[in-house]
């Protein structure tokens, strides 16, 4: 269907994209835990996921795009073993688990929004599958692999990795887990320091507690993506998406889990995006670095020079290939802000654009915006690439600008062509990136609304009704839409 090649984690190569049945995609991704509110770092995972459900859709894949909500357990392996970050953080605000759980999800699916990210197709809870969860453990007991330990149920690593490559989608030994793994709670009940609970018991005092063959208690972590992936997409599908901050013990555990229920790897492709720092560093509470979507939105935060605009921040993470690193700072954002108006500007521009029978049509640029436009294709077709799409965008900014300013007055481009250009343009830069104007509005929308205002405002002059005229310009200045009179008579305009 496609020439679509992805890096896959699990074999570390680029692979020919090829579903498991034609026509048809099954991804799933790591969602939230709503235990508070997401931050920058976990904005460009869910926007990277956006884009790839996007391209997967534009290239007529039928997708089916599953997103947990992790709104119970979610205890740390590497660190408080025993603590439910939902319970936690809900006797610190003072709210019911589900009280705090709405709230947090509402503020994520908000944020999404602002994002432009496309709704999943599923968006299964933790606390929804307790009973998958329950069934799945219980398999992974009847089997051998786990044992239930003071009304806990631990994953057995050490006799999983004498019969399975455990580690190798991380790239991590079972010898350097032996000598790396800190000393937790509950450690004394293991049969080996690096296995991983199924099932924790709940004190007396938890909060939230659900009934089980082995007492009253709450899932792991990594138990909740097995079940609910396999519940939805089967016990194959195609493609798992997340962090590599969670490639382990995340991702490492849920193989080993589905390995042992349904005898084979979840899924064929693993996909993983890298991490965004700040000033080098990763984002993490114990730098003082974490910057929340709500912060950046607002620009209330010391690390911030002013507030962002979600479409900025969309585009400054497209701006680099979802496998790299990308370094926050406020002298990056601002280059992106400026550089998304000059992109819409143009494109905005290039909409307007017609061909001119009566001007010689030059075969270079002709060749240019045909082989530029042509591009796009190839570099998402070669594991996502955004940056190199969006690269090719601005060589054809400066190409439309020299049109608008009057360098190639005495050329046009082919109606093909032009055709060509404003619709590769439009798939890319509003369906495939999930670009949108600053304003939120789309172009069409915008730019008939202001040729409404700049007639009017051209009508006014006729009349000498400067006061008028004077008034739409400045009120659109206030509201950070520039008007320029050109050369020619016609009037543009930017948003600044």
């Amino acid at each position: 269907m496609s020439n679509l090649k992805v890096y896959n984690s699990y074999s570390r190569q680029k692979e020919t994209f090829v579903p498991l049945t034609a026509h048809h995609v099954g991804m799933y991704v790591c969602g939230p835990t709503v235990s508070g509110e997401s931050h920058l770092g976990h904005a460009r995972g869910f926007i990277t996921f956006d884009v790839i459900y996007r391209y997967l859709l534009y290239l007529g894949y039928k997708v089916r795009y599953v997103r947990n909500i992790t709104d119970a357990g979610h205890f740390e392996e590497e660190g408080r073993e025993a603590e439910d970050k939902i319970s936690k953080k809900a006797v610190i605000e003072k709210m019911e688990p589900m009280e705090l759980v709405q709230k947090y999800s509402n503020l994520f699916h908000w944020a999404m929004k602002q994002f432009n990210n496309l709704d999943p197709s599923i968006e299964p809870t933790a606390t929804g599958h307790i009973i998958e969860q329950i069934e799945m453990i219980k398999k992974i007991i009847a089997a051998g692999y786990g044992y239930a330990v003071n009304g806990s149920v631990y994953f057995d690593v050490k006799k999983y990795a004498d019969h399975y490559p455990y580690g190798k989608l991380s790239g991590r030994k079972l010898d350097e887990l032996l000598e790396t793994t800190r000393e937790l709670e509950s450690q004394e009940e293991k049969r080996n320091r690096q296995d991983f609970a199924l099932w924790k018991s709940a004190s007396p005092g938890h909060i939230m507690r659900w009934n089980s063959p082995w007492g009253d208690g709450f899932p792991g972590w990594h138990i909740e993506c097995s079940a609910m992936s396999t519940k939805y997409l089967g016990t194959e599908f195609d493609i798992h998406g997340g962090g590599m901050d969670l490639m382990f013990p995340h991702h490492e555990s849920e193989i080993a889990q589905s390995v042992i229920c349904n005898h084979h790897v979840p899924a064929r492709y693993w996909l993983h995006n890298n991490m965004i720092t700040i000033n080098g560093k990763k984002m993490g509470k114990s730098y003082n670095n974490v910057i929340t979507l709500t912060d950046m939105f607002s620009g209330n935060n010391p690390l911030l020079a002013q507030a962002y605009h979600p479409m900025t921040i969309r585009f400054f993470i497209l701006q680099t290939q979802y496998r790299s690193t990308l370094d926050f700072g406020n002298e990056a954002l601002q280059a992106a802000e400026k550089g998304l108006t000059r992109l819409w500007d143009a494109y905005l521009e290039l909409g307007k654009m017609t061909s001119d029978p009566g001007k010689l049509i030059n075969p270079v640029i002709e060749n240019q915006f045909n082989s530029l436009c042509r591009e796009f294709d190839d570099f998402m077709n070669d594991d996502f690439n955004t940056a190199k799409v969006l690269a090719n965008m601005f060589v054809l900014v400066n190409h439309i600008n020299s049109f608008r300013s009057g360098d190639l007055e005495k050329t046009t481009l082919s109606p093909e062509t032009l055709s060509y250009t404003q619709t590769q343009f439009k798939n890319y830069l509003e369906d495939v990136l999930g670009l949108t104007n600053r304003t939120g509005t789309g172009p069409d929308r915008l730019g008939s609304i202001m040729d409404l205002l700049i007639e009017i405002r051209r009508e006014a002059r006729a009349k000498k009704d400067y006061q008028t005229s004077d008034r739409i310009r400045k009120q659109l200045l206030e509201i950070g839409i520039l008007l320029k009179d050109e050369k020619d008579g016609r009037v543009s305009f930017t948003l600044e």
